[in-house]
């Protein structure tokens, strides 16, 4: 009889079930945080003013919420498919890839926001880091942090190729680049900032390192293919 195995079995089941309290716990408080702007503009989602549902913070956020069931299913749907087809990790896969949309498209949306000027008002920039860090606050700097976290988190688990912390610095940094650029070009009443490229890169190293005990490796990658099929018997 396993002894080691009957000991640490306990141990892990309290930590599994400590954690599953924590993230609970977790999203209650931020359910309750968020309860009252989300009932603001819950009521123009329902009587069809889209306006308010994807024009404004408090509607994307009500919305990507709303969209989780479905983004579930989305996942379910993937990893049974790739399951019949034989492939390993498939859930890790499916929740990977949907996890990386579903939790970055909103944000970069609310990114991609016209304001009151827009068209009318020329481009700014702002070239000189942590200048307007000070200016952000702490619901700005949170906001800017989990513009790519998603992709931080999930990105290493479904590319090998991306699972280190410098490649995940220079994709958030890179994308975080793009935003900012059409920012400007687009003239939307934003201002193109490099500390906006910097907390973004940091938010999506800090959600990586997060994910980091379910980093796929490059020994994981000929997992995708599908298994080969059995030989026919003589």
């Amino acid at each position: 009889m396993n002894h080691n195995a009957s000991l640490s079995a306990p141990p892990r089941r309290t930590r599994r079930t400590v954690f599953l309290g924590l993230a609970v716990l977790g999203a209650v408080s931020a359910a309750l945080v968020v309860r009252r702007p989300l009932m603001m503009a819950a009521p123009m989602c329902v009587a069809g003013r889209w306006q308010g549902c994807f024009g404004t913070f408090n509607g994307v956020v009500l919305m990507t919420l709303a969209a989780l069931p479905s983004a579930a299913l989305v996942v379910w749907a993937l990893a049974r498919r790739r399951r019949a087809a034989g492939v390993t990790a498939a859930w890790r896969m499916s929740l990977a890839e949907v996890g990386m949309v579903h939790g970055t498209v909103p944000f970069v949306w609310m990114t991609m926001m016209p304001g009151a000027g827009a068209g009318t008002v020329p481009a700014r920039v702002s070239l000189v880091p942590l200048r307007d860090l000070v200016t952000m606050g702490p619901l700005g700097i949170v906001g800017n942090l989990l513009v790519f976290a998603a992709l931080g988190f999930f990105a290493p688990m479904r590319f090998a190729a991306s699972a280190s912390v410098p490649r995940i610095l220079a994709l958030g940094a890179g994308c975080s680049v793009l935003v900012e650029t059409a920012q400007y070009v687009l003239r939307l009443d934003r201002v193109s900032s490099v500390d906006d490229v910097l907390v973004n890169a940091a938010g999506a190293v800090l959600a990586a390192l997060a994910s980091r005990r379910w980093w796929r490796t490059r020994a994981q990658a000929p997992s995708d293919r599908l298994r080969p099929a059995p030989a026919p018997a003589d």
